[in-house]
């Protein structure tokens, strides 16, 4: 078996001022990618999270009080994230654990009926590196949602963005075509796989309500600073070429009722300027793929 490739393997080292811009359709300039995560906690795991500490330091099993935390947001929060997509039309990319849809075929099918994009983000949330055979939970996961769905997802984002690095070889084996996991550009990127071309999309941890709020532990308001300080940097670079925008939120957190004002005043703000797009990660992808030849496309911009 050949030795698996490092990332910087597949990859060349490119400074985005080197490259010749990219061109998106229009007059438009920034495209505003939102991926909403909606998972499965197993209550005979250790939780994802943990937003109360155990009382001795060591966390016990079962862990109820955090997976109520977390099961608040999908009895709760995502009606509160459904509620606002729809009044904003914005059909987002749903980060989503396979399970999901038989533990939660509620609001699985909500999702679903609303057009939102389904990402694979494993069967249930758990770091890839846990995974005993990690090739058949990746297929499982892809078929599952292929299953609920009638479309096999094209996006995969790895539980905390994990990866091994026998990774992107089995994704791209099981139908993926990009990944949010590697949060190195401002744009889209061709890396290498032994399966072929594999497109990464620039997801965020910046923009991110698990690292804000739950790790840095701002106000609930500091997304929206942070927010607006980085598209109107974007949208003064977008002059010169075009950007992208990731919000990522969780509805165990933004859906809280105090986060989802801050969360709706984001969208308030950038939909102010024109040349703004909203599209979800297979749009951006369609687009990327239409303008790189290495992917088949016309004359690129890389």
């Amino acid at each position: 078996m050949n030795q698996p490739m490092l990332p910087r393997e597949r990859c060349e080292f490119s400074a985005i001022v080197d490259r010749p811009p990219l061109k998106l359709p229009g007059n438009n300039r920034v495209v505003v990618w939102t991926i909403v995560n909606y998972e499965v906690w197993d209550i005979g795991k250790p939780m994802a999270r943990q937003i109360l500490p155990a009382p001795t330091g060591v966390p016990q099993l079962p862990d109820v009080p955090n997976w109520s935390w977390h099961e608040y947001g999908m009895r709760v929060g995502c009606w509160r994230f459904f509620d606002l997509y729809r009044k904003l039309g914005i059909r987002p990319t749903l980060s989503v654990n396979a399970r999901v849809c038989d533990d939660y075929p509620r609001v699985a099918a909500e999702a679903r009926d609303l057009g939102w994009e389904f990402m694979g983000h494993a069967f249930e949330q758990g770091p890839i590196h846990k995974e005993t055979d990690q090739k058949a939970m990746i297929h499982r996961s892809m078929d599952r949602l292929e299953q609920f769905t009638g479309k096999r997802p094209v996006g995969w984002l790895g539980p905390g963005l994990t990866q091994t690095l026998e990774t992107p070889e089995l994704l791209v084996e099981a139908g993926v075509k990009y990944i949010g996991d590697w949060v190195y550009d401002d744009e889209p990127t061709v890396i290498k796989t032994a399966e072929g071309p594999l497109v990464t999309l620039p997801y965020t941890v910046e923009l991110n309500d698990i690292p804000m709020m739950i790790v840095q532990h701002h106000d609930s308001d500091h997304l929206y600073k942070r927010a607006v300080e980085t598209f109107d940097q974007l949208y003064e670079e977008s002059a010169q070429r075009p950007k992208f925008m990731a919000i990522a939120v969780h509805a165990y957190i933004s859906g809280q009722p105090f986060r989802i004002k801050p969360l709706t005043a984001i969208y308030d703000y950038v939909n102010r300027f024109d040349g703004v797009l909203h599209w979800n990660g297979e749009q951006i992808y369609d687009w990327y793929r239409s303008v790189t030849p290495e992917l088949g496309g016309g004359p690129s911009g890389r």
